[in-house]
């Protein structure tokens, strides 16, 4: 359970001016690495002054990562149509959709991992989640996790797509010999409403 403390300061893990100039996307979409750590930096910091406690904040990156979830999928879904692809209207060949070329619009590299835990419960993981990675959290707002955004953006995509569903951002335990930079996994955790599931089981 989140504690009810006053919200801190948040502070980027670095200066953005000082990262390389990594793309994020293809062609017109394509932001610079620095561009957005700025800019995430300025949303969190926004946020963080209207909010009470780091529950309501977490809520509202998630909100703010849904609405970029929504327009990033139909900008991503016609970059796949001009392509020759058609959009998705199954469950899992849209999640490796959303694993790959959505995640690679956004964040400039493919989720490294994509698991079933059950079969309305699927698995989510970066191992080196961008949001995370430009975010310093002070040591008394440790339960703060900036994956609410990016777990926001899987549901904004998801309901886009007519997948409604439950999403959560949550850590790996860390892991010194796997992690990079001591950086944990951000894992998203989605599950399914019980209409997406029976749909799925109707068409086989």
């Amino acid at each position: 359970r989140h504690r009810r403390d006053r919200v801190e300061t948040i502070v980027m893990a670095s200066n953005p001016l000082d990262l390389p100039p990594t793309p994020l996307g293809r062609g017109r979409s394509e932001v610079a690495a620095p561009a957005f750590a700025l800019l995430f930096s300025e949303m969190v910091q926004y946020h963080q002054s209207r909010s009470l406690d780091i529950s309501a904040l977490e809520r509202a990156l998630e909100d703010a990562g849904a609405d970029v979830g929504r327009r990033s999928y139909e900008s991503t879904s016609y970059r796949e149509k001009a392509s020759g692809s058609k959009r998705e209207h199954r469950l899992l060949p849209l999640l490796q959709f959303i694993q790959s070329s959505c995640w690679r619009s956004m964040f400039g590299r493919v989720a490294d991992s994509l698991e079933v835990y059950d079969d309305d419960e699927y698995l989510l993981s970066d191992r080196d989640c961008l949001v995370n990675r430009f975010i310093s959290v002070p040591k008394d707002l440790g339960d703060l996790n900036c994956g609410a955004f990016t777990a926001g953006f899987v549901r904004g995509i998801l309901h886009a797509a007519g997948f409604p569903a439950k999403v959560s951002a949550y850590y790996s335990e860390p892991n010194p010999a796997a992690d990079i930079n001591g950086v944990r996994t951000t894992n998203i955790l989605m599950k399914f409403e019980r209409e997406v599931i029976e749909r799925e089981s109707r068409l086989g």
